[in-house]
């Protein structure tokens, strides 16, 4: 086995960790005053757009699993940030006033953490990267 770099540098597995691991770190920080982690402000996001969403249907936009779901979905109800109403079997989730005031403060930080990876990769390399990710993901996960 060869053990220079470039064996990693074209492992799309670790360089998507690696790419991921760094901007974690930097949307750790951009999300930093809002007091929550950054795997809840996506769930919120996505709560905020479309309020009395099943679990199931939230698990489903954010490729996690039902348990991760259903503790993340805990832990922001304990916050008061979400509230959770039960219709027969399914459990909806809605956001409550503070979960509300919480998600205005999400745009100004996805704009801090975008500009900080603009700043570096500029614009069109930074859309053309999430785009290329993106279609990436659609494929692999359809052809499963």
């Amino acid at each position: 086995m060869q053990t220079n770099e470039s064996i990693l540098s074209k492992c799309m597995f670790f360089t998507s960790n690696r790419l991921s691991n760094i901007l974690r770190r930097k949307a750790e920080e951009s999300f930093h005053p809002l007091g929550i982690g950054v795997p809840y402000v996506y769930l919120l996001i996505v709560v905020n757009q479309h309020d009395g969403i099943s679990q199931a249907d939230l698990c489903e936009k954010l490729d996690i699993a039902p348990s991760t779901c259903t503790r993340f979905v805990d832990r922001l109800v304990k916050q008061g940030i979400l509230r959770r109403e039960h219709e027969w079997k399914t459990a909806h989730v809605f956001l409550t006033e503070q979960g509300r005031e919480t998600c205005h403060g999400i745009d100004g930080c996805i704009e801090n953490l975008l500009a900080s990876v603009r700043c570096v990769l500029g614009e069109e390399k930074m859309n053309h990267l999430s785009k290329e990710m993106w279609d990436a993901c659609e494929e692999l996960s359809h052809r499963q």
